[in-house]
């Protein structure tokens, strides 16, 4: 069998290949360490006094 380099797909490209390869377990953790390393971004500010509480848990 040869080696998969998981390193040369594209994001889209690494996913389609671990639904296509269910049994590839490195493939889905090449996947999700690719995502775990990306920064956590927060998407909403709807929240009343939304700045004071983020600052709250953050300090």
């Amino acid at each position: 069998m040869s080696q998969v380099n998981y390193a040369a797909m594209s994001d889209a490209e690494l996913r389609q290949y671990f639904l296509r390869h269910r049994e590839d377990k490195m493939a889905i953790r090449a996947y999700l360490d690719r995502l775990s390393e990306r920064p956590r971004r927060i998407i909403t500010t709807h929240i009343p006094h939304f700045k004071l509480k983020y600052k709250e848990i953050t300090s």
